[in-house]
């Protein structure tokens, strides 16, 4: 059974830092891209963020590049988010999501629980 369990949100400043983890498990995590997503309340899903299944690929939404970095660690079957100069409109809980493929780019069908963060001053 797939299991994802995020951590490390929280309340921050702006212009602060973040790192979010993702604890995976009950799958080959070296075999499958990962996501980072996030929900602000009464919206919809938006994608933030994607690792193909070696990490030889990283791709991001417009609104972060230059300012989060996705990576994982195979051997500690983690996937990681490393927020840079958080913003206010950064706040959403933040849950990572399985993907279906090796590719960064790709369908994914497992979300954990979440993560808050809240970036306010």
């Amino acid at each position: 059974q797939v299991q994802l369990v995020e951590s490390g949100g929280g309340l921050v400043r702006p212009g602060g830092s973040l790192m979010l983890s993702c604890a995976a498990s009950g799958f080959t995590f070296s075999e499958y891209g990962m996501n980072w997503v996030r929900q602000v309340p009464r919206k919809g899903l938006e994608w933030v963020s994607a690792i193909s299944s070696l990490g030889r690929e990283a791709l991001y939404t417009d609104s972060v590049k230059g300012r989060f970095t996705i990576s994982r660690d195979n051997e500690k079957n983690t996937l990681y988010l490393h927020m840079n100069n958080l913003r206010p409109d950064d706040t959403a809980v933040y849950y990572c999501t399985k993907g279906d493929l090796p590719t960064a780019l790709g369908p994914w069908s497992s979300r954990g629980q979440g993560t808050p963060v809240t970036v306010s001053s």
